[in-house]
């Protein structure tokens, strides 16, 4: 028997989280209820915790955060198949148009009524019980802990951004940014074949990171070789210096990638610099149809998502949990919306 009411963490207004009584949701046609078992806290998570807003994102009204999630099909609405209830699901937390017209040709995260976990107005997973559609709901075997398939929804980040760079068998490949994203990037592109993966941070801390997580050379921006000749440039980092030198960095004919979101909304470009090498510059905007290769990295090994987690907090924790990036030596922080008082 489900209950009928459940708790949330609620951010009110830049600063203030509160934990709420609210209805358990009730699943309707396509939809599945999830237990929420695991939430990993995004960068995204703590802007808006210390900032309420994001770009053209602003937090007017209360809002759960949270869009990195894991948890258990417990009921599921007409139209789904019984037999789900009782699966382990990683949560794919995007609500598209199924009728839009980037859904139909398969790039359904560029639907223009997209409907995004924690992104305003709509709610996140930072509580017990969170609807998705069934489609967006991936199973996953019992191999894989709570919190790796939790963070599945970065690893599909580091997966589109290595898809758009193109890497392949013995290429070379420059990262900037030793955060969370840059780190599985670092670990896709040695899974795709690259053989020598230089990656850049202003933190030697984050640096020793990236040695561990597939880096083959991780360096302050300003210890970059000049003659590096990167196959492809993928910017984790949003920082416009970073990537100027990462453009740079880049053979002819190479490509660029940015997934960093930096603090303006516009940058200087060498543009004279891309035209004469011909360099592929792009964008990522979230991921689609990345869960099924998340789902090979992790359960085959070729990418380790466990030992990222540095940090693991209740649902009473949630604050806590949003500094945790503060905090010397971390890189992801779990929040358990089940539990309460289990910092680590």
């Amino acid at each position: 028997m489900l209950p009928t009411t459940m708790t949330a963490s609620v951010l009110k207004a830049p600063g203030e989280l509160t934990l709420e009584r609210r209805d358990v949701p009730t699943p309707e046609a396509g939809q599945v209820l999830v237990q929420v078992s695991a939430v990993g806290v995004c960068g995204s998570d703590a802007h808006y915790y210390r900032h309420g807003r994001i770009g053209d994102y602003v937090v007017t009204e209360p809002l759960v955060l949270g869009h990195e999630a894991a948890g258990r099909i417990v009921a599921v609405g007409a139209d789904v198949p019984t037999g789900r209830v009782g699966e382990r699901v990683s949560i794919e937390p995007q609500q598209p148009d199924p009728d839009s017209a980037p859904s139909r040709r398969g790039e359904y995260n560029l639907c223009p009524h997209m409907r995004f976990y924690a992104t305003p107005p709509v709610d996140g997973a930072l509580a017990e019980y969170v609807l998705i559609g069934s489609a967006f709901a991936h199973p996953i075997p019992d191999t894989v802990s709570d919190e790796a398939a939790a963070l599945f929804e970065p690893l599909s980040v580091a997966i589109a951004a290595t898809r758009k760079a193109a890497v392949g068998v013995g290429d070379r490949v420059l990262i900037a940014g030793a955060g969370p994203v840059g780190l599985l990037c670092a670990q896709v592109a040695s899974a795709a074949g690259a053989t020598e993966i230089v990656v850049t941070d202003i933190n030697p801390d984050r640096c020793s990171a990236a040695l561990r997580f597939g880096a083959t050379t991780a360096v302050g921006p300003d210890e970059l070789p000049i003659d590096l000749d990167a196959d492809s440039f993928i910017d984790a980092s949003g920082a416009e210096p970073a990537i100027g030198a990462g453009i740079a960095a880049v053979r002819p004919g190479g490509r660029v990638v940015l997934v960093g979101m930096g603090s303006s909304s516009t940058m200087t470009f060498p543009v004279a610099l891309i035209q004469n090498r011909e360099l592929i510059v792009t964008g990522v905007f979230r991921y689609a149809n990345t869960w099924p290769a998340a789902r090979a990295l992790v359960t085959s090994g070729k990418v380790d998502l466990d030992a990222m987690v540095t940090a693991r907090f209740g649902l009473d924790e949630v604050a806590q949990a949003l500094d945790a990036d503060r905090t010397a030596g971390s890189i992801k922080a779990v929040i358990f919306p089940g539990r309460t008082g289990v910092t680590s």
